[in-house]
């Protein structure tokens, strides 16, 4: 059969569509920060990210037309305020495209392991591909600027070692072993995502003309900094290093760039996929205190995630995602 005779799964249009949400959320969030950055290198970067997700929405807009879909709204030029003065630093800006990358290379790997249609396999590898692109580019820039903080460094051990006894698990009673390398990844992880998370929820708290919104975004940002500090004492009870944070690279503006819209649902995305981070740092997590500190940050964020639900339905500013065929009500209407 012609790949074009061959109907889209259910997972291909899941992914599609959130594909196109959260890339066009991005996007317009780049669109404002390519206007206001200084740095030619950074700004050159942005333009580059711009490009690519254009030629990436249009086919997603084809794959779905072909089938048959509506296109969903995402977010628009009309989510945009044109002209408001400075919120973030170039540095910050350049933070913020660094980590989205790593939210779109998960996303386009996820992907590209739920299609098996040929056409939308190759759209997908060619995302990641890009994306691995930016990746680099990111990395290399903040190191050039000297704003990439390494994870902690070990000293090698002379030979393998294997687990003795129960020990190895204990976090609460006795002397605590040190963190494994393997934890420490999910450790750095999440807070690197929290730290963008908590400064993104300042700088719209400062600009939100909402006053409800305005008071979930100062309770998302302190869950976020609670989360931090939670995480970060794990680190420093083993004399390791913290993530920096980057409160001070937003600026005190008060004009608000984006809608409020797309400001909300931002830190609501940011909520979501933090916690498939959250549960790779609990199944990595060997050590008791470890478990229970992403156990908790996990029961947290539902509660926020289920505030922010509420805030967004409450506005009319969920999009409903395609939902499988109600058979019940079909069967009631005929």
């Amino acid at each position: 059969m012609d790949k074009e005779d061959i109907k889209l799964t259910s997972s291909e249009i899941g992914t599609l569509w959130g594909q196109y949400i959260n890339g066009t959320a991005v996007d317009t969030v780049n669109k404002y920060m390519v206007s206001i950055i200084e740095d030619e290198k950074i700004k050159a970067l942005f333009e580059e990210a711009i490009s690519i997700f254009d030629k990436q929405k249009q086919q997603i807009v084809s794959f779905l037309e072909k089938d048959g879909f509506p296109i969903p709204i995402g977010f628009t030029d009309y989510d945009l305020n044109k002209g408001t003065k400075r919120l973030f630093s170039d540095i910050f800006c350049v933070h913020y495209l660094h980590i989205m990358t790593l939210h779109g290379l998960l996303g386009h790997t996820t992907s590209l392991s739920s299609s098996v249609r040929k056409d939308l396999r190759y759209f997908y590898d060619s995302c990641d591909t890009d994306g691995k692109k930016m990746y680099h580019q990111t990395t290399d820039l903040l190191l050039e600027k000297g704003h990439l903080q390494r994870d902690p460094y070990f000293f090698p051990e002379a030979n393998p070692e294997f687990v003795q006894g129960q020990k190895f698990t204990d976090g609460f009673f006795g002397e605590k072993r040190p963190l494994a390398a393997t934890e420490i990844v999910a450790l750095s992880l999440n807070m690197k995502k929290k730290i963008l998370g908590k400064a993104l929820s300042i700088g719209f708290s400062q600009v939100t003309q909402s006053k409800e919104i305005r008071e979930f975004l100062k309770s998302a940002q302190k869950t976020s900094d609670e989360q931090i500090q939670s995480l970060g004492k794990i680190l420093h009870e083993d004399n390791l290093p913290i993530p920096i944070s980057w409160e001070t690279e937003v600026n005190t503006s008060q004009e608000a760039p984006f809608s409020d819209k797309l400001m909300l649902y931002h830190i609501g995305f940011l909520l979501q996929a933090a916690q498939s981070y959250h549960g790779a740092g609990l199944a990595s997590a060997m050590r008791a205190d470890l478990v229970i500190a992403y156990e908790k940050i996990i029961l947290k964020n539902i509660t926020v995630t289920k505030d922010w639900f509420n805030l967004m339905t409450k506005n009319k500013w969920l999009e409903q995602p395609p939902l499988a065929p109600n058979r019940k009500d079909i069967a009631k209407d005929k």
